[in-house]
C-alpha cells in the first residue's frame, strides 16, 4: 500500500479526456448506452382530467345569463366626457385630453398660473463683481484671528495616570446601606 506521500505525488487524472461529457456526474468512465431514445412518461388519472379543456361552466345561473341591464348600469357603462385643451400658440396633430370636473376647474386654474416674482427681487448676481474699499482695507482682529484658528487637542490618553486616585475617592465613606449590601446574605452564611 502506498503511502500518503507517493498517493499525494500522483498526477492528477486528466478528466477532459472525453470530450463530449455530458454529465457532472460521471467522470472517470462513459455513461451506459441508452436502449430508448426518450422517457416515456405516464400521465396518471388526474393528469389526464386536467389536460381535457372546459366548455361549460355551471357556476353560471339561468337568471344571471337572460339578465337584462336596467338604464342606470348603461348609462354608467357610457364613457365620461373629456374636454379638449389644444396648446395656444400652436395646435399639434394630436389634441391633448385632459379630464377636467366643472366644479374644480375654477381650483385647477388658479393653481395652475405661476406665481409672480417678488417686487424686491433683483435676479442672479453677475458672475463678477467690484469688490469694496472697505473690504479692501480691512484689518484683523485678535479674537477674529483666535477664531480662525484651529483647537489644539491633545491625544486620547496624553497627560492620564491610570494610578492616580482624586482626593474625593480618598476622603469617601459608604453609607450604612452600602455597607449593609456588602455582608454576604444570612442565608448563605453556614452556622458552625
Amino acid at each position: 500500500m502506498a503511502t500518503r506521500m507517493q498517493q499525494l505525488a500522483q498526477p492528477k487524472p486528466n478528466r477532459l479526456r472525453y470530450p463530449d461529457r455530458r454529465s457532472v456526474y460521471w467522470l472517470d468512465k462513459l455513461p451506459p448506452e441508452r436502449s430508448r431514445l426518450t422517457t416515456k412518461i405516464e400521465l396518471t388519472p388526474r393528469w389526464s382530467d386536467l389536460c381535457i379543456s372546459k366548455k361549460f361552466y355551471n357556476q353560471v345561473s339561468r337568471g344571471i345569463q337572460t339578465a337584462v341591464a336596467t338604464s342606470r348600469i348603461c348609462q354608467l357603462a357610457q364613457p365620461k366626457r373629456r374636454q379638449v385643451l389644444e396648446k395656444s400658440r400652436h395646435k399639434s396633430k394630436y389634441a391633448q385630453v385632459i379630464h377636467l370636473p366643472s366644479k374644480a376647474s375654477a381650483h385647477i386654474e388658479l393653481l395652475a398660473t405661476p406665481k409672480n416674482d417678488h417686487p424686491e427681487f433683483k435676479g442672479d448676481r453677475p458672475m463678477c463683481w467690484p469688490v469694496s474699499k472697505a473690504a479692501k482695507s480691512s484689518i484683523t482682529s485678535q479674537r477674529l484671528l483666535d477664531l480662525s484658528s484651529p483647537k489644539e487637542r491633545k491625544a486620547l490618553y496624553e497627560g492620564y495616570d491610570p494610578y492616580m486616585i482624586s482626593r474625593a475617592a480618598r476622603s469617601a465613606s459608604p453609607s450604612p446601606r452600602i455597607q449593609q449590601l456588602c455582608l454576604p446574605l444570612s442565608r448563605k452564611c453556614s452556622s458552625e
